[in-house]
């Protein structure tokens, strides 16, 4: 034993005589005087000289403990913004995607929200032939407790302002988002408060991270275009597959509308394969769906990370039975210089959209009906 270890059983006293220096030891220092009395005192001489020690350990690793759990949630959340951050610089942003403010409807009954959603073989601006494949108003009710998908045949015949009597995707083709969005607003008086355009190759990737999904289909159909068929059963769905079956249009016995039923019950079978444990509790598939998902799709300029991270909070306890899918009204198809358009009903066109703008669809549905049954697909 070296000079500076002591028996576990020294006293106060046998500490101070202990000490090394010039080896002179004071015996009378006041110090050791009360280390002496407190030997006799009360039988209590005895005072383990390394319990400071031991205390003074216990705080130190309670607070290197607290560091590094400091540091492990700091490194957590540098991690999740670095990340919201770099799938939010994913996303493109559209400039100048809306109307002149005056002529535009009033906005949604209290916090209610309409976003028009299409789908497209391009990006908003890229060159060439941009017609709108799929068009559908996502109404978000201020409760956030649902979710209805409104699906606008592509072959509507509407007025498209300055361009005349056309089919209703012409207007994405002749003025990009900015007419789509005046042409859909003009025809409902429903205000769009966000546009999002979808890239078809970001799609089939989407569907491949998370390992496609299953619908059923009601009669086995053949599709002349693409030389796909498609058997009467539960199908599964996934990458260019996927995609070929919700755009098919010819064959179909109700055309454009059952091109609508498929493109919904797909919407719901990837809704409900995105809410699921096996995505939601894996992070690298979850991150490799969101990376998807964010670059391929573009958004108006006013969606910002924020309104993104609101929307998806709002919306956490959707599930598939709380979403809800329809088709605006119509009254069948008719030929029109030649070519096969989609007439609109006017009159149950009025209550519907009031319905839209009064936020009171629910009640909607439960007086008219008008529900698209998505359990069986066309």
């Amino acid at each position: 034993m070296n000079c500076y270890e002591l028996p576990s059983h020294a006293t106060q006293a046998e500490l101070y005589r202990r000490v090394p220096g010039d080896g002179v030891t004071d015996e009378t220092s006041p110090v050791q005087e009360n280390a002496r009395k407190d030997e006799s005192a009360d039988g209590q001489g005895a005072i383990p000289a390394k319990a400071p020690r031991k205390r003074r350990m216990g705080r130190r690793l309670l607070i290197a403990t607290g560091l590094v759990l400091a540091m492990f949630f700091a490194a957590g959340f540098a991690l999740v913004m670095e990340r919201q951050i770099t799938l939010n610089g994913n996303i493109e942003r559209i400039p100048g995607a809306f109307p002149e403010e005056a002529d535009r409807p009033a906005k949604a009954a209290g916090d209610a929200q309409n976003w028009l959603l299409i789908g497209s073989d391009k990006r908003p601006g890229e060159s060439g032939n941009q017609r709108a494949d799929t068009i559908m108003i996502v109404h978000v009710p201020a409760g956030r407790d649902r979710l209805t998908l409104i699906g606008i045949p592509r072959d509507s015949y509407v007025p498209i302002p300055g361009h005349g009597n056309n089919k209703i995707n012409a207007a994405y083709a002749f003025g990009g988002p900015k007419l789509l969005i005046k042409t859909v607003e003009s025809l409902t008086k429903v205000r769009i408060d966000h546009f999002a355009a979808l890239d078809f190759q970001g799609f089939v990737t989407m569907t491949q991270v998370v390992g496609g999904v299953d619908v059923y289909v009601a009669r086995k159909v053949y599709d002349p275009m693409n030389k796909v068929t498609w058997p009467q059963g539960m199908v599964h769905l996934e990458g260019e597959k996927a995609l070929l079956f919700v755009r098919q249009r010819y064959n179909l016995p109700g055309g454009d509308f059952d091109r609508i039923k498929r493109q919904q019950a797909f919407i719901g079978a990837l809704g409900h394969k995105i809410i699921s444990r096996n995505l939601l509790t894996d992070p690298f598939k979850l991150n490799d769906f969101l990376d998807a998902l964010t670059r391929a799709v573009s958004v108006d300029s006013g969606v910002t990370l924020t309104t993104l991270r609101d929307l998806a909070l709002g919306l956490r306890n959707i599930r598939p039975d709380t979403v809800d899918s329809t088709t605006i009204p119509t009254l069948g198809t008719a030929t029109i210089k030649g070519a096969s358009v989609v007439r609109l009903n006017k009159q149950a066109g009025q209550l519907f959209y009031e319905a839209v703008r009064n936020d009171t669809l629910e009640q909607y549905f439960k007086d008219s009906g008008g529900l698209n049954d998505l359990q069986i697909v066309p």
